[in-house]
């Protein structure tokens, strides 16, 4: 069993446990349930933005802890001062150290699209994220077959919401793409093996249709990377890590997002030269 089977067996059960504890009914209660969502698409894709989607993560299964200390508050707001066009918040309690008030908090404090990133498998998980203030959720095709990866796409939709699909291969993005989601996603962390490598990103970006907003996710460390991501058409960017192992992530969002907006001023400018 692999660390994505793992998790994902362990969602079946912590779905069934939630759902017995919190029904449906109570879910639709919440102040949140009826909003109108902020759209992520128009947010990564708005040229005057960065396109950057800022994680908030507090460790995972591979590198362990991150930071544990971190306050969402600080850390949500400073990468929106920082200039992220939208917020990511884990919410998977048992691989990542994350917790749906983590996501309720950043709502509290942001009109931003927020992304719930988790392993989702059950409507109810999507019923949920409404109910706590997401805006867009996270369907991972590597966890999911086309068949069921629709269905749950097509039940986002209908309460409103955005998707983003994540795939780590072509067969996947082949096999799952379909035309409930909104946003799709390049990883370049294999889930199997967490190993990284961008080339996923370059290899795959032509094969995403023009009609959804392509993202690169994982991997990324230097601003000049993102140049070279979004020239070669990439609109958005998730990036986590990179702020998160920082004693003050805010404050590395802010010194990564103002080199890359000047990086790519310079390589606009030389474009035009040419």
């Amino acid at each position: 069993m692999n660390i994505l089977e793992k998790i994902i067996a362990f969602k079946h059960i912590e779905v069934a446990e939630k759902s017995s504890l919190v029904p449906v009914k109570l879910l639709e209660q919440s102040i949140y349930f009826q909003s109108k969502v902020v759209s992520m698409k128009k947010y990564v894709a708005d040229p005057e933005k960065t396109g950057i989607i800022a994680e908030f993560k507090r460790k995972s299964p591979s590198k362990g802890a991150i930071n544990v200390t971190a306050s969402i508050e600080k850390t949500s707001i400073g990468y929106m001062q920082a200039g992220a066009s939208a917020l990511s918040v884990l919410t998977d309690k048992e691989f990542f150290g994350g917790s749906i008030e983590d996501l309720k908090m950043a709502r509290k404090f942001n009109f931003c699209p927020i992304l719930r990133k988790d392993f989702i498998v059950d409507e109810y998980q999507i019923l949920e994220s409404k109910s706590i203030g997401a805006d867009c959720i996270l369907l991972i095709a590597a966890a999911l077959d086309p068949k069921r990866l629709k269905e749950l796409a097509a039940f986002a939709k209908s309460l409103g919401m955005e998707v983003l699909m994540e795939v780590h291969d072509a067969q996947e993005l082949d096999e799952s793409l379909n035309e409930h989601l909104d946003l799709v996603g390049i990883n370049n962390r294999s889930l199997k093996t967490f190993e990284v490598d961008l080339k996923t990103s370059f290899d795959l970006v032509n094969s995403i249709p023009n009609e959804f907003v392509k993202i690169s996710e994982s991997g990324i460390s230097k601003p000049e990377t993102l140049v070279e991501l979004k020239n070669a058409g990439f609109d958005g960017f998730l990036i986590g890590e990179t702020f998160m192992k920082s004693s003050r992530p805010h404050q590395a969002a802010y010194n990564f997002m103002n080199e890359y907006r000047k990086l790519l001023r310079e390589s606009k400018g030389l474009v035009l030269e040419k």
